[in-house]
């Protein structure tokens, strides 16, 4: 904590720069966050529960530190006296308040429903009915009973029928009740049983009470409905989630009371709720912090606690989230036979607790992998760095649009001399074995399988015997045309790391250089692969980048202990081999560095933009061990035969997520089907068999009923059983998935899984 009194938020020190708060705060009159809109279902509570994050955790890192100059705190909320108007404005003004796009959002109810599905608004559908009848059946039955029965009552009380239905009203009552008052209450209670009985018996045969739950009981329940605003009521405010019931419960009543003024003063989005929940969280691991924590909110209101970048909200969104479930929408699954009951017209969402199990995408290009998948996730996973609860690395090609600049609090454009930031090659790690490994998966990961022997071993061995001398002469890894040279065997480069070594005292690593020399001469020395490789990046346009003597503006992916938002572009045109190369190198660096973290309060995710050429072995090794470091990748892929044959089915393995575009091959479906397995369904054998008929009479009927019709008199025979088939068919999945539609399954880190379920993208 830096300045005193201050409360620092978990990997934010301060508040955000002088005036950050002003510019990004609403004015009391307009929505918090016009762009998020509510209503919609479901989000169960993430599937496993995050440890906070220490209070101590170090600064963000020095990229754009924030200023020390304390934030102003926004102005409070208007008292009436203040306001314009007599009394009936100000009570309209509250109302409408009470009204607001951010309160409605808060306390809309969440129920949860099952891993991938949309619990905002999310409301339980009526059980299963094996036998349920159409809805055209079904009403066009309701309304004939009902013009059968009203013809049956109109013709009786008219006396078309004849008053033999009034016979028990005369014969059963005394002579002295058909007199007076008594005669017209006695007529009167008896046509309203004839009524009655009548409604029971068409209601009945109309099926009129299936009606009632089918279709008026919901139309009345959503009238009734009031859009989960919860009414200020005596004695029942402190359980209003506007009032922050678990910082009064803590004993911050100060604090509460300052946030639900803001809240309620439209001066709150949803990002600032997620983000002082998430430093209140902080705060119940360490009680000693209370105070600083209340005298921080005091101060700074919906504003505390902010982000290093002092941002409380991206610039633009795209997609629907839910930030107290951590969920991003992205389609509603299709009302179809083919889909489990319960998600049929539910909404799809996606939240940490099922991206921790890596998702895995499928599908060609413009199937709709980049708008309708990435950009949706990496939107919700930037709006939980906000909020301090993830940190998020994207990667793609120069000019996907993945997401704006503004975004992002760093970008790596590598290849472009404008870019502000670089890129560690060796993943910020000060281990040299650690590093060639790492490299060497980068450099060569993709040609392991064809190199005789341990091909990765071999290169990381080559690579250490020169990292390891280099860094302890010169107290650095060397940069890209320097390790190229040491890999060629160039005499001037190797003896002068030699003369280096012994003025710094190293004598012992001179037998590491000595040993590489002598296995440069071998047939089969991966050096001379390694080095044309890495000539791929000894371009003029990566000269400025990868550059080791100058770290400061190197980015690492060591940084991911703070809520970070990264987005590095590939330069895919002109240098699509080097890109690969780069894209393999940032997976094995987040894989290592993921689970190498002694912080792993917040959610650290790859997005990574086409995954061509970049899955191998060991990648497919590292996405496993994700699943436990609370950390998780995102890959697309154009097909799997971007992929090793050999991986294919170990990489729909290792990942929980599948999600199979339409479009897919038959190839590729065929890989699906077999990860998705198969289910027991019922099947009905319909089976015609002609009637053969013995008596006379009937033989001429069935003479008479072939002349008229032209075919035989048959019976149908129906045959019910259970057999096993596959959920989803390569076929199916080939030609099945109509445009703007994907197939997914997912699983969340604590064994929850769903059936693939059709979904469409574009609702």
């Amino acid at each position: 904590m830096e300045h005193e009194g201050t409360y620092d938020a978990p990997g934010a020190r301060g508040g955000p720069p002088h005036g950050a708060a002003d510019a990004a705060a609403p004015t009391a009159g307009a929505p918090p966050w016009p762009r998020q809109q509510p209503g919609s279902p479901e989000p169960p509570p993430p599937p496993h529960a995050v440890p906070p994050m220490p209070l101590g955790a170090p600064p963000l890192m020095p990229l754009g530190e924030p200023s020390s100059t304390p934030v102003e705190a926004p102005p409070p909320p208007r008292t009436a006296p203040q306001q314009s108007g007599a009394a009936h404005g100000a009570a309209h003004g509250a109302v409408s308040r009470e009204r607001s796009p951010f309160l409605t959002w808060l306390r809309a109810s969440r129920i949860p429903a099952g891993p991938g599905i949309w619990a905002y608004g999310y409301r339980p559908k009526p059980p299963e009915e094996p036998d349920r009848i159409p809805g055209r059946q079904l009403l066009s039955g309701a309304v004939i009973a009902l013009l059968c029965g009203w013809l049956l009552g109109s013709l009786l009380w008219n006396g078309y029928l004849g008053t033999y239905w009034v016979w028990p009203l005369t014969v059963l009552t005394p002579d002295s009740w058909h007199k007076g008052m008594a005669a017209v209450w006695t007529a009167y209670i008896y046509y309203a049983i004839c009524l009655g009985a009548l409604l029971v018996v068409f209601g009945r045969l109309g099926r009129w009470p299936q009606v009632w739950r089918r279709y008026v009981a919901p139309l009345l329940s959503r009238l009734w409905d009031d859009g989960g605003v919860v009414p200020a009521a005596v004695g029942g405010s402190r359980q209003d989630p506007a009032d922050w019931p678990q910082l009064r419960a803590g004993g911050a009543h100060e604090a509460a009371d300052r946030l639900g003024a803001e809240a309620r003063a439209g001066l709150m989005n949803d990002v600032d709720h997620s983000r002082i929940e998430r430093a209140w969280q902080s705060v119940r691991v360490q009680p000693g912090r209370l105070a600083a924590f209340t005298e921080t909110v005091l101060r700074h209101g919906a504003a505390a606690c902010a982000h290093p970048s002092g941002a409380r909200d991206l610039p633009v969104r795209a997609a629907r989230h839910d930030l107290v479930t951590r969920q991003v929408r992205i389609g509603t699954a299709v009302d179809d036979e083919r889909n489990p009951y319960v998600h049929r017209g539910a909404g799809c969402a996606l939240d940490p607790g099922l991206l921790g199990t890596s998702l895995l995408a499928v599908g060609p290009p413009g199937s709709g992998k980049t708008d309708r998948l990435v950009r949706p996730v990496l939107e919700s996973l930037c709006l939980q760095a906000l909020a301090g609860r993830a940190a998020v690395v994207a990667v793609g090609a120069a000019g996907a649009g993945l997401a704006p600049d503004e975004a992002f609090d760093v970008v790596v454009r590598i290849g472009r001399q404008d870019s502000a930031y670089d890129l560690d090659l060796y993943g910020g790690t000060d281990d040299p074995d650690e590093a060639a490994a790492v490299l060497a998966e980068g450099l060569v990961g993709d040609l392991t399988a064809t190199l005789p022997g341990e091909g990765g071993r071999r290169a990381a061995t080559v690579l250490s015997q020169i990292l390891g001398p280099y860094r302890a002469a010169h107290g650095r890894f060397p940069s890209v045309p320097e390790l190229r040279e040491l890999l060629d065997g160039s005499p001037s480069a190797v003896g002068a790391l030699r003369t280096a070594l012994a003025d710094t005292g190293h004598d012992a690593l001179i037998r590491e250089v000595d040993a590489r020399e002598r296995q440069a001469h071998r047939p089969g020395d991966a050096g001379p692969m390694l080095a044309d490789r890495l000539a791929l990046l000894d371009r003029p346009a990566f000269a400025r980048f990868f550059d080791t003597a100058t770290p400061s503006r190197t980015f690492s992916l060591r940084a991911l202990e703070h809520p970070l938002r990264v987005r590095i572009d590939l330069p895919e045109r002109g240098h699509a081999e080097a890109s690969r190369m780069l894209a393999r190198l940032v997976l094995a660096q987040f894989t290592e560095c993921a689970v190498a973290r002694g912080d792993r309060s917040l959610f650290a995710c790859l997005v990574l933009d086409d995954a061509t050429h970049a899955v191998t072995h060991e990648a497919v090794r590292g996405l496993a061990r994700l699943r436990s470091a609370n950390a998780g990748a995102v890959l697309t892929l154009r097909t799997l035969d971007d992929v090793p044959e050999a991986l294919r089915s170990a990489l729909l393995g290792a990942v929980g997520c599948r999600m199979a575009f339409s479009g897919v091959t038959t190839w590729d479906g065929a890989r699906f089907a077999e990860v998705w397995g198969k289910e027991w369904v019922e099947t009905r054998d319909v089976t015609d068999r002609q009637i053969i008929a013995h008596e006379p009479l009937t033989r001429v009927t069935h003479v008479v009923r072939r002349l008229v019709t032209g075919r035989a008199v048959t019976a149908q025979s129906v045959t019910v059983r259970k057999v096993e088939r596959e959920r989803w068919s390569a076929s199916e999945l080939a030609h099945g998935v109509p445009a703007g539609h994907a197939v997914l399954s997912v699983t969340s880190v604590r064994g929850a899984s769903a059936p693939p379920v059709l979904v469409d993208l574009q609702r």
